[in-house]
């Protein structure tokens, strides 16, 4: 009772009191994996690090005997093995799996332009909406491709609504049946399907399981491997997804020679409010972290700490959470020897409104083992530095990519120490952080990291190479 009690207070958008539920079922059945996952995930959203370590390890011992049932979105967040995550992920897909029965299989077209599809559940003001509309806007001008968006959510009236709905054909399949939706995308005849939803939550997986589409591929939205035999390839860059990691992944692996995130180049950032309407002190340097609260561990929160130690007067201005996590966080702060209010929070905001307050933050600090992903590019976009510790998973080498192919690798460090140290650095040295904000302008500008019509011409070319594997010939012509 106590589980789905659970379940209905998610549904409800009362965090505590889910969290409490899976508590409670925990403590019922100490041993069942499935609810120490469920706990695990919910006291991770609310910053409630009480016992997590001591249900992490349950959690990944029973992965390891073949007995977890672990949600891989949430499984991203522990500090795990690739291996670990492509099991996790092969355990999910095999559920889906043995629900479902493909659809007859399909070859992709010989001639004409290749339908290429998109099923996803954020096409609207989404990070899914936001990274992908710049870079679909240039791809509707290429001849060689026809483009199909399959929205799992209903229109939202945002202005990236609009835009997607221009640059290529949308098919509203938000209240369809999974077989249903499966028929839709093979009824248009689609050759490529992109899930850009994967493992993320609100995505359909099953429908993937059905094969609607000869190729299908893992894209953007799931920083990880989807561990399934319906989807054949990834899309990665060689930084975010080194030869290393290949073998923990189940998909084929294709490098676009840039960064793989794509991100709305159109954006222009409205002014910035002052320093007193965002409750930030008048002076003093703003270091932030606009990650998800699940994203927010001990050791990230830990390293931040040290920096806002070694530089007075600094604060750190964080995204505010569900229920009492942001209490729980100043809770943090002062048990490590600060003041709790030089931790601010900012409350969930419009897009252009959330992104002009970068204007106001010196240095982003990111989080391991869950990266910045959404949030480092508009935190680059808008000309804020990020500072990261690559880690040995995709879902930890985001950020690191995007520095790296701005040409800031030495935004990439190697440890927690080193971590520390740069960014007490930055923070007690006024001209070096001008230099570095310099630095990334200019980046930003020359590097191809947010040159859209490049994206396209490099994504079109590997997507025309691989459809030719596949015995694709080419654009008809007359």
């Amino acid at each position: 009772i106590a589980l789905w009690l659970g379940h209905a207070l998610e549904d409800a958008d009362d965090a505590e009191g889910a969290a409490a539920a899976y508590r409670r079922a925990h403590a019922l059945m100490p041993g069942e994996p499935y609810i120490a996952a469920q706990r695990l995930a919910w006291q991770r959203r609310l910053c409630d690090w009480q016992d997590v370590d001591t249900l992490a390890a349950q959690v990944r011992a029973a992965l390891a005997s073949g007995q977890g049932a672990v949600e891989p979105f949430a499984f991203l967040s522990e500090d795990v093995s690739a291996a670990e995550q492509l099991a996790c992920a092969r355990a999910r897909a095999a559920v889906v799996a043995s629900a479902v029965r493909p659809l007859p299989a399909v070859k992709v077209r010989e001639h004409g332009a290749l339908r290429v599809g998109f099923l996803s559940n954020g096409f609207g003001a989404h990070p899914t909406g936001l990274l992908t509309v710049a870079l679909l806007e240039h791809l509707r001008h290429d001849p060689a491709l026809q483009l199909h968006l399959f929205a799992l959510n209903r229109a939202d009236g945002s202005r990236i609504r609009e835009r997607l709905q221009a640059a290529a054909r949308l098919h509203d399949v938000a209240t369809l049946r999974h077989a249903d939706i499966a028929a839709r995308i093979r009824a248009q005849g689609i050759d490529l399907l992109f899930d850009l939803r994967g493992w993320g939550g609100g995505g359909t997986p099953e429908v993937l399981a059905m094969r609607p589409a000869p190729l299908q591929l893992n894209w953007l939205a799931y920083p990880g491997t989807s561990g399934a035999r319906w989807l054949d390839a990834v899309v990665a860059d060689e930084f975010v997804l080194p030869a290393s990691l290949e073998p923990h992944f189940s998909e084929r692996v294709l490098r676009l020679p840039r960064a793989f995130q794509p991100s709305d180049n159109t954006r222009v950032l409205e002014p910035a409010p002052s320093r007193a309407e965002c409750g930030l002190p008048e002076h003093g340097v703003v270091f932030c972290c606009f990650n998800n609260s699940y994203k927010l561990n001990p050791r990230s929160m830990g390293r931040a700490f040290a920096v806002l130690q070694a530089v007075p007067g600094s604060v750190l201005w964080l995204l505010s959470g569900p229920g009492k996590a942001d209490a729980r966080l100043r809770a943090a702060a002062q048990a490590a020897g600060l003041d709790p209010a030089r931790l601010v929070f900012m409350a969930k905001l419009p897009h252009p409104q959330y992104l002009a307050r970068y204007h106001l933050a010196d240095l982003f600090l990111d989080t391991h083992p869950y990266n910045a992903h959404t949030t480092a590019s508009d935190a680059l976009w808008a000309g804020c530095p990020v500072l990261t510790c690559p880690g040995d998973t995709f879902a930890a080498r985001v950020a690191g990519s995007l520095n790296h192919h701005l040409g800031l690798s030495r935004m990439n460090v190697a440890d927690d120490a080193a971590f520390i140290a740069t960014a007490s650095a930055l923070g007690n040295d006024p001209v070096a952080l001008a230099a570095l904000r310099a630095e990334l302008a200019q980046a930003r500008e020359d590097s191809g990291v947010f040159d859209m019509a490049g994206f396209a011409h490099d994504l079109s070319a590997l997507l025309q190479t691989l459809a030719g594997e596949q015995g694709w010939q080419g654009v008809d012509t007359p």
